[in-house]
């Protein structure tokens, strides 16, 4: 089975309570006629939608084994995983995942990991780059006596989302820049900790939520660059490229799961041939995924239903264009 085949689970779904709908309308009366609207209009959403989110788990176990065949470098947190299902299947306990921080090469294919993960859990995915942050809060929030100030990315997952337990990917975690006053990495402090995190404040919002269920996976390059109380409070598992055989099997997956994901897809066949596969070898993940569209689209153009070596070109996308005249 590739992973674009890897199905989302039946899951079993109870409710959880993210924030306490009385502390809510005691911050809405207690605001005044000059308080920011936003946060006004925050308030009466969140009264409106009510406080209980979905909390789900699969009723049986995933198919994991299926998501290590089609990503076989990411056996070990898969195992590790697979366990901590076994221990909450057929009771009413809910799944516990320790924060996962994946280190590894980029393009290795980490952030498509965690969207697998999140559809085998049957839970929804929220993303995070934290290479593109300057300031703790767009994970927390900032205080609504900004000008344009807003809730973070938590608190939007969390209230304005289905679910109490998604998966959270914080990308790239190495990449967080920031300076003394904003540090980025902040707020995981208490959000990596499941009892911190029970009682987490948004800075906009200023009420506490329940981020105990989130799934946190973070991913990185170099762990130097991260703090150590943040790597204390993961498991931390460094993916290596895939071998000759995981090469070919990713490479499979990504073409089927372009293949499935449109219509013109049903023109070409469902596997992609050996002379293909062996040419994308030596690509990441990442960079198959845009060898394998452009295949596609090359094949097209020149009359064939086919994917064949020649339509692989691994450094498409890479190259500099001449600027001039």
């Amino acid at each position: 089975m590739t992973t674009a085949m890897v199905k989302q689970e039946i899951a079993v779904a109870s409710f959880s309570r993210v924030y306490d709908l009385d502390q809510v309308e005691t911050a809405l009366n207690g605001l005044g006629d000059g308080a920011n609207e936003a946060l006004r209009a925050t308030y009466e959403k969140m009264l409106k939608t009510g406080n209980l989110r979905f909390c789900v788990k699969p009723n049986r176990m995933p198919s994991i084994d299926d998501l290590i065949d089609a990503l076989p470098n990411f056996s070990a947190p898969l195992d590790d995983i697979r366990k901590q299902v076994a221990l909450c299947l057929e009771t009413e306990d809910r799944l516990e995942l320790m924060p996962i921080l994946l280190l590894g090469d980029p393009g290795i294919g980490k952030t498509h990991f965690a969207k697998q993960l999140a559809r085998l859990l049957g839970t929804a995915y929220q993303y995070v780059a934290m290479s593109s942050l300057t300031a703790g809060w767009i994970l927390s929030g900032a205080s609504s006596q900004w000008k344009n100030a807003k809730p973070g990315k938590v608190f939007d997952a969390l209230v304005n989302g289905s679910y109490a337990n998604p998966v959270i990917v914080v990308d790239e975690i190495d990449k967080a820049t920031g300076d003394s006053q904003y540090d980025p990495l902040g707020a995981l402090y208490a959000l990596l900790e499941h009892d911190t995190a029970q009682s987490f404040i948004d800075e906009f919002a200023e009420i506490p939520i329940n981020a105990g269920n989130v799934i946190w996976i973070a991913t990185a390059n170099d762990e130097r660059a991260i703090p150590e109380p943040i790597l204390n409070r993961m498991n931390v598992y460094e993916i290596p490229p895939p071998d000759h055989a995981g090469a070919r099997r990713i490479a499979q997956a990504i073409y089927d799961e372009i293949r499935c994901a449109h219509n013109w897809g049903l023109r070409f066949p469902e596997q992609l041939g050996d002379a293909a596969l062996d040419a994308l070898k030596p690509a990441s993940p990442r960079a198959m995924r845009r060898a394998i569209l452009n295949g596609f689209g090359a094949a097209r153009i020149a009359g064939r239903d086919h994917i064949e070596a020649a339509d692989i070109r691994l450094d498409y996308g890479n190259r500099r264009k001449p600027i001039g005249f």
